[in-house]
């Protein structure tokens, strides 16, 4: 697995900081391709940013960063394939991809206002076929949704969904979840047995995807996505801003408030360093490159890939205890396989170039 960041041309634009990030698909730290992916798999996979959810389908589906070649002023987008077809479809079955923001950044919707702002979403998407899918809002305050079909087509189409602003329930100011913005490839009964909710009403999960084709219909499904940004105001493709691009240093940071995957580059990479407590303990303070949404869980490739160093000797299978977490820095408690010197200054390692240690604050 690859921290994969692309070169690409940064083309003048607005002077704002787009909502989005990685809009352009250009970051996927954790991986660049995961396969067979399906039932109960959810969470950030491949491209950073954007979540996927697989319920209760026996369709199983690839994710990875592709590059594009066919579409002017994007070089990467999301792509899901369908390997295994589900045409049985269960009440309970649900896939979808999703852009979950914080309270904080969405005060200007003025949502819960009377002059409440429209929210628009817009993106780039390219099919193998002429397929219907759903673009949802789900407002995680207040448990109120709005949702719209679109149709895909074997070219990149430029899809710009306007949503009415809401004039019930205000996004609380803070860095917890509050708005997410959804796209449904696959449902069962228990999310298409209502009428879409295309207005803003208390979430009701029948009427979330009512009228949506299939993802999983046959192993021929493909679907690219890319140029992913939400909008303060009403806008259709002749009016919509351009997309903001930015900087690779810019995104890679703005992704690394969310996570942050540190190895992956050589041979003993060190981690952090500390000091050695006793003779069979030490603690490591490791360093955010940036704040972090909240302070985040940490999770290592493997105990066994751990080495610490104690100045004289490296200890390799040194395992992790607790985990003291802050915004900007992460203090380890580590226990090595032999005993270090008392006192000593220490240091800890990723013993290969395969070796990692993710920390993680996403919503």
């Amino acid at each position: 697995m690859t921290n994969a960041v692309k070169n690409r041309v940064v083309l003048p634009e607005r002077k704002t900081t787009p909502l989005v990030i990685n809009g352009d698909m250009n970051l996927a730290q954790r991986s660049t391709s995961v396969t067979g992916l399906g039932d109960g798999d959810e969470g950030y996979v491949t491209v950073d940013r954007f979540r996927h959810t697989a319920a209760a389908s026996s369709g199983r589906f690839t994710s990875k960063q592709t590059a594009v070649t066919d579409l002017d002023g994007f070089n990467e987008c999301l792509e899901l394939d369908c390997t295994t077809a589900d045409t049985s479809i269960a009440a309970t079955e649900l896939l979808q991809i999703d852009y979950r923001m914080e309270g904080k950044d969405l005060q200007h919707f003025k949502k819960g206002e009377t002059n409440a702002e429209y929210i628009t979403v817009a993106f780039y998407a390219k099919a193998d076929a002429a397929v219907t899918y759903i673009c949802e809002l789900l407002d995680t305050d207040n448990n109120r949704h709005i949702a719209k079909t679109f149709t895909t087509g074997t070219d990149w189409t430029h899809h710009v969904i306007s949503f009415p602003g809401d004039t019930t329930g205000n996004f609380t100011d803070d860095n917890a979840e509050s708005l997410r913005a959804t796209i449904v490839l696959h449902a069962g009964s228990n999310f298409t047995s209502g009428t879409l909710a295309t207005s803003w009403a208390a979430n009701d999960d029948t009427n979330k995807a009512v009228g949506i084709g299939s993802f999983y219909a046959a192993t021929t499904r493909s679907l690219k996505i890319t140029g992913f940004q939400i909008e303060a105001g009403d806008y259709n493709a002749s009016t919509l801003p351009p997309f903001q691009y930015e900087s690779n240093g810019v995104n890679l940071s703005r992704c690394q408030r969310y996570f942050y995957r540190q190895g992956n580059e050589g041979n003993y990479h060190p981690l952090g360093s500390g000091v050695c407590e006793s003779g069979t303990s030490a603690y490591i303070v490791i360093d955010m490159p940036t704040k972090m949404r909240t302070g985040p869980s940490a999770a290592f490739s493997g105990d066994g890939n751990l080495t610490l160093f104690d100045g004289d000797t490296f200890n390799t299978s040194s395992t992790i205890g607790s985990t003291v977490s802050g915004s900007q820095k992460v203090r380890l408690s580590v226990t090595p396989n032999s005993s270090v010197a008392n006192g000593h200054g220490a240091t800890l390692h990723v013993q290969d170039s395969t070796s990692f240690a993710d920390f993680d604050s996403e919503i």
